[in-house]
């Protein structure tokens, strides 16, 4: 799904989804440099973000993987 990362000086990273309309804090990452892991958003989604370099800047649009219930 296309998501856009971006950071808010108040709220720190969040992540918004077009296609639902969602806007939600990213509260924990697998990675301190974001990519290439998984971030837990504050609905619980966790999503798998794609490989990118470390000095990605931000806001930008990425297609990233949910993952399962299961994990």
């Amino acid at each position: 799904m296309k998501v856009m990362i971006r950071r808010a000086a108040d709220t720190g990273l969040s992540i918004y989804v077009p296609k639902k309309d969602l806007e939600e804090p990213i509260v924990e990452t697998e990675r301190e440099d974001l990519w290439g892991g998984w971030v837990r958003v504050a609905n619980g989604w966790v999503l798998e973000l794609p490989e990118m370099p470390a000095d990605t800047r931000l806001p930008v649009t990425v297609n990233a993987r949910k993952r399962g219930e299961e994990e």
